[in-house]
């Protein structure tokens, strides 16, 4: 089980002061959950799914900027049905450490105070409206430049994060204890299988524990049971598929798991409060908002 996810993750930087990568690859290529020593902003630029931030799992999609502190675990699962006319996501991450920022603060005493309050953020933050354009708009620029413009644009975006409070908290720090390991385990399980049938069998089976077992500790820890849990994770990613796709009702339900079509409706609207086709209409007549962002999905949870 442990052998499932990269746990523990480093980030290579060497003859330069942060790393700015740009990945243009297919939607199942992406690292799984990981951490590392370094600070981390993700632009998705193409894709949408699910990721894992800190304590949260929650969905995305294309547009969207996160800044990761250092050690929080983080990994975003892209679904097979958002990307370019290759089938590849695309997206740019840039790694800084926490000396650098204290290099800044001491080489150059005018930023001083907006390195004191980027270090002062704990929490996996998520940008809105100016930030979030401002943001998007420097990072695409640095794929057109040179390593030495790209240091004005690393410390203009420094100043983006410093000067916003417009943000909203996408994961926070998660304890080391053992069961929080092995959530994260489950919940990447339940992310990479959820399109397949999952038995109670295969689950505890994957987990290592006897299944009466796998139930009280499933529930203790979410306060759901295991399939109330997948089937209302089922019932947010057909709800992205209902915005972003124009396949059948049938494709979609078959798509996230479930083999009948009628208990997919049934199960939809109690979760929802409406149909899944009364859900594509309402959402796909919502304008989007500002920064190129598309509202997100709820999460609901049957009880």
């Amino acid at each position: 089980m442990s052998d499932i996810i990269k746990y523990c993750h480093t980030v290579s930087i060497s003859n330069q002061s942060f790393k700015f990568d740009h990945v243009h690859i297919k939607w199942d290529k992406q690292i799984h959950l990981h951490r590392q020593d370094f600070w981390e902003i993700a632009y998705i630029i193409t894709g949408g799914g699910t990721r894992i931030v800190g304590d949260n799992v929650a969905p995305f999609s294309e547009g969207e900027v996160i800044l990761i502190p250092p050690h929080i675990p983080h990994c975003w699962s892209f679904d097979e049905f958002t990307h370019d006319d290759e089938g590849k996501i695309e997206n740019i991450c840039l790694f800084f450490s926490t000396d650098l920022l204290i290099q800044l603060k001491t080489t150059f005493p005018e930023l001083t105070e907006q390195i004191t309050s980027i270090n002062k953020i704990s929490n996996g933050i998520e940008f809105k409206e100016h930030a979030l354009v401002k943001l998007q708009d420097t990072l695409r620029l640095m794929l057109k430049q040179n390593p030495s413009e790209r240091v004005l644009s690393f410390l203009s975006i420094l100043s983006a994060i410093a000067n916003t409070r417009n943000t909203n908290i996408v994961g926070q720090p998660i304890a080391e204890g053992r069961n929080t390991k092995k959530m994260q385990i489950l919940e990447l399980y339940v992310m990479n299988n959820f399109q397949n049938n999952i038995s109670l069998n295969d689950v505890s089976k994957f987990m290592g524990m006897e299944k009466s077992s796998f139930c009280v500790f499933f529930k203790r820890n979410k306060n759901v049971t295991f399939f109330q849990y997948l089937t209302a994770y089922r019932i947010t990613s057909s709800c992205k598929l209902l915005i972003n796709s124009d396949l059948t009702i049938s494709e979609i339900a078959y798509s996230c798991g479930f083999r009948d079509i009628p208990y997919f409706n049934r199960m939809f609207k109690k979760i929802k409060g409406m149909t899944p086709s009364k859900y594509r209409e309402s959402k796909r007549h919502t304008p989007p908002l500002v920064g190129g962002q598309t509202k997100e999905v709820e999460t609901s949870t049957e009880k």
